[in-house]
């Protein structure tokens, strides 16, 4: 095989994984060759993909005879209704600049099959139009999501250098272990050097810079740790206390409730009433419990019933005339 041509399969190869149609003429014009020498580029590629299904699955050159070319259809790939969904998630987390999601949403455009092309461009086009960023501090949220990903996996030691929720900077050294993502923010999940009974919450997009240091450290420190128990009890991202906690529900969507506390339990069940156990670190599972109203009652743990009672009454001061 020639250098030219050897280099034209490649760039038709190329062309196909983008998703775009390959015309036998248009490609023969724009190489200015033949079709015939076309034809046989693509039958390279046919081959290459027949022979190689351990390495790229069941994937094949289509011809349609409504437009007159090929399209590469992958096993792989994203469906073009996965697609919609995909994008979809990408813009209504609001987590990226506008700049980087319009870059995603550019790259995910060319795995739509010709035909819904024109639907997600109208989308996306609809979405981005209003679309209101987060604000961040940090130079680039995918650039530094992917840098703490490689420090989580080696287990290094890191210190970084973040604004806190007064707009102060503040610098820390943490070990971390996980990064979860929580409405509209990454966050990452790290433990402070020898203080393993509770862990530490960082938005990613508040983290200015990150040293790394060559101290790597063993989660084995950390007792009974399970990276997936972590996440499912870390759900409000706020320091504080693992707790156990029960409490009575009587609302009307009981599933909402189960789906934003991956660790809670149905202990009995009264009618349409049910008893509720839930693990969590920190405070905010307090908000999540009193944004719900008079559909839940707290029954246990003695202390954190307490807490419950006395926010409840002062908001309650606030609507009475007790407060100016």
């Amino acid at each position: 095989m020639t250098v030219d041509r050897k280099y034209r399969t490649l760039e038709i190869f190329f062309r196909a994984i983008r998703g775009e149609d390959l015309s036998p003429a248009k490609l023969a014009k724009s190489h200015g060759v033949s079709t015939k020498s076309i034809t046989r580029n693509l039958n390279e590629i046919k081959d290459f993909l027949a022979e190689n299904r351990d390495l790229v699955g069941h994937g094949e050159l289509v011809y349609s005879y409504t437009s007159k070319a090929y399209r590469l259809f992958l096993d792989e790939f994203l469906s073009d209704k996965e697609l919609f969904a995909v994008a979809k998630v990408i813009i209504g987390s609001r987590a990226f600049s506008g700049e980087d999601t319009s870059n995603l949403m550019s790259k995910l455009k060319r795995f739509v099959s010709v035909g819904d092309r024109k639907k997600l461009d109208e989308f996306i086009r609809r979405e981005m139009y209003h679309y209101s960023e987060t604000k961040h501090d940090c130079e680039n949220v995918v650039s530094t999501l992917w840098q703490l990903v490689n420090i989580i996996n080696e287990k290094r030691e890191i210190t970084i250098n973040y604004y806190k929720v007064d707009r102060t900077l503040n610098e820390k050294r943490v070990q971390p272990v996980s990064m979860m993502f929580s409405e509209y923010y990454f966050y990452l999940i790290a433990y402070y050097p020898n203080e393993y009974n509770e862990p530490r919450y960082f938005r990613v997009d508040r983290i200015i810079e990150i040293v790394e240091h060559r101290k790597h450290f063993s989660t084995d420190r950390v007792p009974g740790f399970d990276e997936g128990v972590l996440r499912n009890r870390s759900q409000f991202m706020f320091y504080g206390k693992l707790r156990r906690i029960r409490f009575w529900y009587t609302g009307p969507s009981l599933q909402a409730v189960l789906d934003r506390l991956p660790t809670a339990k149905i202990i009995e069940r009264k009618r349409y009433d049910y008893l509720l156990e839930a693990e969590t670190y920190g405070d905010g599972i307090k908000m999540f419990l009193l944004s719900q109203g008079t559909w839940v009652k707290v029954i246990a743990p003695d202390d954190f019933v307490k807490e419950m009672g006395d926010t409840a009454r002062a908001v309650a001061k606030m609507y009475d005339g007790g407060d100016a």
